[in-house]
């Protein structure tokens, strides 16, 4: 499970921001659990699953792989995937990569 920062401007917006990034980078409609958790499966994610941290000021991510998937496949979807942080975030790789290490410390 990772957890990852929401930029400023991006909170206010933010649930229909996660809905709709999971639509336009991985092309499904996620279900909803009864715990307002968003989940869907594509490519060699078995599970995705996303909701919205304490206070709405992060993005908690929990996922299941498929080990057995090809290559072409696994970078397929980790491309949509950071494509998916990006838009949700409002961070790119690099940004969130840092923003990691700072709340590590």
């Amino acid at each position: 499970m990772q957890e990852y920062q929401i930029k400023r401007g991006y909170k206010k917006t933010f649930i229909e921001s996660m809905v709709q990034g999971l639509r336009d980078q991985f092309e499904t409609e996620p279900t909803i659990s009864t715990d307002n958790h968003y989940v869907i499966s594509y490519g060699a994610l078995l599970r995705l699953e996303v909701w919205v941290g304490e206070g709405g000021k992060t993005l908690i991510v929990d996922t299941e792989v498929d080990k057995n998937s090809d290559d072409e496949t696994i970078l397929d979807t980790n491309r949509r995937f950071r494509r998916y942080l990006q838009q949700v975030t409002g961070y790119t790789a690099k940004e969130r990569s840092k923003k990691a290490q700072k709340m590590a410390d």
